[in-house]
């Protein structure tokens, strides 16, 4: 699984050298890359400089975004620690998926891959090292990790199994080195329908053994009756019995459910049956549910508030007539796509309900099928075009004042608001444009690319992009967040291709 090196010497058995520091409470990533030495020995110069490329760019700023601290990197790994077991994990989602999009266009032999190990544990900490058991079984659980995957152990998994939307395998109590008691383990998969991929691959498996072994049975018994004696087989048919019943063939397996996985863009079915009768109807052939949209005059207006640094500069910005969703994309309408296998998955829960565990790419493949299906021009909103439909011609904190409302949105302190889920669309009162939902329900997708500030923002209202974009912005907040979120100024920016559990969006349209 890989060599374990002497960055980890300060973290597994010593005793810190000065003393001792203060005590806590801490999830601790441990992070490895799988095949280093055969990496530099390769191309030692070569692969030192992809290393700290990764680590700049990538690993150091997942960590800060997740609100963990890094405690230290050599030239094959690092260790974070974080207070929130959730964010750990999902740092670790966050730089394992982006690595799979560094490594898309590189030969296997030169790709760099981490195995990430995750533990929840009270730690020593100093200020450039951590100790204590809770860094040594995250070690050992990074050491049996897969590269490219993360593991947890079973003190994570009971923190975060209902607050992260992930598919859990569980590969049972490990004995590890040095630690006297077995350690529960899991693997994460970041997809949370990739537990009934994992269970639909076995049964697949046992499927096909089970018709191999028809298979074989049948043709034993075939070459049997072609091997008896000609005599044998005269005596046979002189005596009055009835003949054997031939062999039973095998059954065909039964049909698997399909589970798509996440695609960037929507695949047609290229599946045809030789020789087709007729062409098969293709999904834009049914007529599809198309959100209702409300039609937006345009104008100039403020943009962004002095509340937060990322809502700065206030800018003047002008917008051109467009349309967009009254309501949030609900799970009904994603459905639709999911059905034409042009979305990722299938959603549960209440049709009239909105959308949620999407990822900005999951989003641009429902528009692009709208689009396509429709023959319109769907898209997902700007995040200015999002802004200025939000405030509904007004400058105010809240669409409708300054002071929070109860019964106004769906957030955390909004009222009496279910917990585990959002409430279906259109449950609040609309905004002076007649949108509901706009300011918390669920955090809403936006096609721009996530900047910290507006410093250089357009000033005509369309998408503000970049060469490099991993993150994409949200806005208005969600029912798990509190009230200043359901600001209309409010902004953040996630991962691209991660999915959450309070991520939905809605959907735009040209005049």
């Amino acid at each position: 699984m890989g060599e374990i090196r002497n960055f980890r010497s300060g973290s597994q058995d010593e005793p810190p050298p000065h003393g001792v520091g203060p005590r806590r409470l801490a999830a601790i990533i441990v992070g490895d890359i799988a095949s280093y030495s055969r990496l530099m020995q390769a191309d030692e110069e070569g692969t030192h400089v992809r290393v700290k490329r990764i680590e700049r760019d990538l690993i150091q700023p997942s960590i800060v975004e997740h609100h963990g601290s890094l405690v230290k990197t050599t030239g094959d790994g690092f260790i974070a620690i974080f207070d929130s077991p959730v964010e750990a994990v999902r740092c670790s989602i966050v730089i394992q998926q982006n690595l799979i999009g560094r490594n898309a266009s590189l030969p296997k032999h030169s790709r760099i891959e981490y195995r990430i190990g995750v533990n929840l544990g009270d730690v020593i900490v100093e200020p450039d090292d951590v100790y204590g058991d809770g860094v040594n079984i995250a070690t050992r659980i990074e050491g049996l990790a897969e590269p490219g995957h993360v593991y947890i152990s079973g003190a994570i998994y009971e923190q975060i199994k209902h607050k992260v939307v992930c598919g859990y395998e569980s590969l049972g109590d490990r004995k590890v080195k040095n630690i006297t008691d077995p350690v529960r383990v899991y693997r994460v998969l970041p997809d949370a329908d990739a537990v009934d991929r994992t269970r639909g691959r076995r049964e697949n498996a046992l499927i096909f053994l089970l018709g191999i072994t028809l298979l074989i049975i049948a043709a034993g018994a075939l070459w049997y009756l072609l091997a008896l004696p000609h005599g044998k087989m005269r005596e046979q048919a002189a005596v009055p019995t009835a003949s054997p019943a031939p062999a039973p063939a095998p059954s065909p397996p039964p049909p698997q459910r399909e589970a798509a996985a996440p695609m960037p863009q929507p695949s047609p079915s290229l599946a045809a049956s030789p020789p087709p009768p007729a062409p098969a109807p293709s999904p834009s052939a049914a007529p599809v549910r198309e959100p209702e949209m409300i039609a937006i005059r345009g104008g100039s207006f403020a943009m962004g508030s002095n509340d937060d640094p990322t809502e700065r500069p206030v800018h003047q910005t002008t917008i051109k007539p467009f349309s967009i969703g009254k309501y949030p994309v609900t799970v009904q309408e994603w459905n639709a796509c999911a059905a034409a296998k042009a979305c990722g998955f299938a959603a549960s829960g209440r049709d009239d309900a909105p959308i949620t565990n999407v990822s900005w790419t999951d989003a641009q493949q429902y528009v692009a099928w709208l689009a396509q299906a429709t023959k319109k021009a769907y898209r997902l909103p700007s995040e200015a075009e999002w802004e200025y439909a939000a405030r509904g011609g007004t400058q105010t904190k809240y669409w409708w004042g300054d002071k929070l409302q109860p019964g106004m949105a769906g957030c955390k302190d909004c009222g009496d608001v279910a917990a585990e889920q959002p409430a279906k669309v259109g449950s609040f009162k609309p905004n002076p444009f007649g949108l509901y939902d706009m300011g918390g329900a669920v955090d809403q997708w936006v096609e721009d690319c996530w900047h910290r500030t507006y410093q250089g923002a357009p000033g005509d209202g369309s998408a503000w992009r970049g060469p490099d974009c991993t993150s994409h912005v949200l806005r208005s907040g969600s029912w798990k967040n509190d009230s200043r979120y359901v600001r209309t100024s409010n902004r953040d920016g996630y991962d691209t291709n991660v999915r959450y559990p309070t991520h939905g969006f809605r959907v735009a349209l040209d005049p």
